[in-house]
């Protein structure tokens, strides 16, 4: 009996109470997953971070940073009209996440906080925190309890540049209407009509409609004319534009119709003249090509049948020499007689030299070859030429 009360066998006995004690102790633990109390809408401005917070634990024990379960995580997000989307999980200890998402500490932990980063409308929400805990103490997992919690994000989106125009002819004395209008918001924005100057004008109800971003002005006067200014706000953001309003009286009137009718008829009247140009052009084009087609060579001047001088192809052979010889014995021409003016080589012959004569000028060369034979003019070295067409009146074609 004494060796059964010895050291080691009351260690033993210390070790097994102690673990049945620890045991029993998870058996009784109850998992249970916290956020903040209070908390069960986020908000976030669109390209911000957010961080979801939630945790868990079990109860009788106090929170550890290092679980000695093995928790299953997953975060949905519910969208309504659609399906359950799993932005991330955490299974077998590998973590898998949308783009953006990340869990805010690494596991295993019993803080399960979601981060989204550059958020973006269709991110908005609400995102669902699921987790499942496991005994990893015993040789087979056990299923110690099973929470979840929701958190609805909204993501909120400052007012997109606004645009401002004018409905209505601002002349003295009739109504104008001022609209403002910005494209994107959430929350829907508020609209604030102010008049420029010295000592700004703030406009409110009935004469301006926040909602829809319109500004009603009855009346007018010259006074009325300046820069309007209209803002854009929300919880979040503020955009703004302006415009210039001018009042005009009657006369401006008249005078701005008027020029705009006179601009409005030089326009028609501009794109008649190239209109009627191009035509104009193109029949003259078609009846130059007409009278080319239709147009009849003119037949060759007769010449003398024993002219030496003049082939039979119509070519005018070099007369240069034969200019020379008969220059001083040529009759003048008769009045009204035609003299063709023939086109001479280019390089003349040189004639044998001719006695002067006491004669002023020389007569004008007729043209008629009878005086020089065809076998004078070849031993002279005379070249037969083209002899170009000649028009009724003796010019050159």
């Amino acid at each position: 009996s004494n060796s059964l009360t010895g050291t080691p066998w009351t260690n033993l006995l210390r070790v097994l109470f102690l673990g049945v004690s620890t045991l029993a102790s998870f058996s009784l633990a109850q998992l249970e997953l916290h956020v903040p109390t209070g908390l069960t809408t986020l908000e976030v401005v669109e390209g911000g971070e957010v961080v979801l917070p939630a945790w868990y634990t079990m109860t009788g024990e106090v929170p550890s940073s290092n679980p000695w379960e093995v928790p299953v995580l997953i975060w949905f997000l519910e969208q309504e009209g659609k399906e359950l989307n799993q932005v991330l999980a955490y299974i077998n200890g590998a973590v898998s996440s949308k783009p953006g998402v990340s869990l805010v500490h690494s596991m295993p932990t019993r803080n399960v906080s979601l981060r989204l980063e550059a958020v973006h409308e269709k991110d908005a929400g609400t995102y669902r925190c699921s987790v499942n805990v496991q005994d990893s103490l015993g040789t087979s997992a056990t299923s110690m309890g099973h929470s979840s919690k929701s958190i609805e994000l909204k993501v909120l989106i400052p007012p997109a540049l606004p645009s401002c125009s004018l409905q209505g002819i601002p002349r003295v004395g009739s109504n104008v209407t001022l609209n403002c209008k910005s494209p994107r918001n959430k929350p829907t924005a508020q609209y604030q009509w102010e008049k420029m100057g010295s000592s700004p004008q703030i406009f409110f109800a009935p004469t301006l409609d926040a909602i829809h971003g319109t500004l009603k002005l009855t009346n007018l006067s010259k006074s009325m004319s300046g820069v309007y200014v209209c803002k854009a706000h929300n919880k979040v953001g503020v955009a703004q534009c302006n415009m210039t309003l001018e009042v005009i009286t009657e006369s401006n009137a008249a005078v701005v119709a008027g020029a705009i009718v006179g601009t409005v008829v030089g326009l028609v009247l501009l794109a008649g003249l190239v209109l009627l140009y191009q035509r104009r052009s193109k029949a003259l084009e078609e009846l130059a090509n007409d009278i080319k087609e239709d147009a009849i060579a003119p037949r060759t001047l007769p010449w003398t049948k024993g002219s030496d001088t003049i082939s039979k192809n119509g070519t005018l052979s070099s007369v240069t020499s034969a200019r020379a010889l008969r220059s001083s014995q040529a009759p003048p021409p008769r009045p009204g007689a035609f003299t063709p003016t023939p086109s001479l080589s280019s390089q003349a012959l040189s004639s044998p030299r001719m006695p002067r004569t006491d004669a002023p000028h020389p007569q004008p060369v007729s043209l008629n070859p009878g005086g020089v034979s065809s076998s004078a003019l070849t031993r002279m070295g005379a070249v037969p030429v083209m002899v170009p067409a000649q028009t009724q009146v003796g010019s050159l074609v």
